[in-house]
């Protein structure tokens, strides 16, 4: 059990936010198998870009009973208290700020990991925000800006000097990238050094994995990311784990068919016809990942424009239980 402000979250299993990945359908396909807490895609602080279809696809909220958490992202930090106070306007429950992106076009822009180099602006950004809303905030970082200056621990202090609620760490650095492999060290020392909540993120891929984390770093939970990308039953196998249950057997061809299925009219719904499509396409994708004939499959369901028509070709891809077994 995680407290975050007045929120509790019974599950310590998290949801890596992901732009472009972690939409209303994915979060609520993750909360259906399991997942404790579930932030959105990462928004930028102009709030002039509200207005655009893109961010208001990417603040909804989900449907599921998971607190509502917007993750918003910037450097000006005047900016990121608007952006905060406007999405708890909007039934935003809790305010992520990410300064964990290694993406350049954030980077670029000294949002991000990039703001790491910049304990002085942090520390603005962090007091400005936490003083404008009057719900919980929470902070995404790495654990510095290269391995030479991993300095999550300074961040860390500060962060909850300053009144953040919630810390996830991811266990690279920002000019790692996704490179290599995480290191858990940084992230156990951060968990010696402040009383507040400290998330593990990086390269759990299963139950064994998020056991192994926990014991190495001391954390209160877990973060998962890109595992969960067309696998959303990762949540079901982490959590028999951490129960220490049995793990669970793999699902079956009819239910990740009908995951898929539901995930799809998800999308279609929250994007309408012609972008809810093409959003899909990169979820179908994970979702066969592994079965035989998915690339010929693909190559199919990414020249079909018409969602009847996906929905039709994914049935009939999921129909055939012998293209179940592993690729060759």
């Amino acid at each position: 059990m995680i407290e975050i402000g007045t929120h509790v979250v019974e599950n310590p299993v998290f949801l890596a936010p992901m732009a472009g990945v972690t939409d209303r359908p994915f979060r609520d396909a993750c909360a259906r198998e399991g997942v404790g807490y579930a932030a959105s895609e990462m928004i930028s602080s102009d709030t002039l870009l509200y207005a655009t279809a893109k961010t208001r696809h990417r603040i909804v909220r989900a449907e599921n009973d998971l607190p509502h958490a917007v993750q918003i992202a910037g450097a000006d930090p005047v900016a990121m208290a608007d952006a905060a106070a406007l999405n708890v306007a909007h039934g935003a429950q809790i305010i992520d700020i990410n300064m964990g992106c290694p993406a350049k076009k954030v980077c670029n822009r000294l949002a991000g990991s990039a703001l790491l180099e910049h304990p002085d602006l942090v520390r603005d950004i962090l007091r400005l925000v936490v003083a404008r809303v009057d719900v919980p905030v929470t902070l995404k970082i790495r654990t510095g800006p290269t391995p030479d200056n991993r300095n999550g621990v300074a961040i860390a202090r500060l962060a909850q000097s300053e009144g953040i609620a919630c810390l996830a760490v991811h266990g690279r650095t920002r000019s790692d990238r996704f490179k290599g492999q995480a290191e858990y060290d940084t992230i156990a020392a951060i968990v010696d050094a402040v009383s507040i909540p400290v998330i593990a993120n990086g390269d759990i891929c299963n139950g064994e994995q998020a056991l192994q984390v926990l014991r190495t770093t001391g954390a209160a939970g877990i973060m998962v990311g890109r595992a969960a990308q067309g696998n959303p039953w990762i949540f079901r196998e982490i959590n028999a784990a951490l129960q220490g249950l049995p793990a669970p057997l793999p699902p079956s061809l009819d239910e990740v068919g009908a995951t898929l299925m539901t995930h799809l009219l998800g999308c279609h719904k929250l994007y309408g016809e012609y972008r809810g499509v093409r959003i899909a396409r990169k979820h179908i994708a994970w979702y066969c990942k592994g079965l035989r004939h998915a690339a010929a499959f693909r190559e199919a369901v990414n020249k079909v424009e018409d969602s009847n028509d996906q929905l039709r070709l994914v049935e009939s891809f999921f129909s055939q239980p012998a293209l179940f077994e592993a690729a060759a």
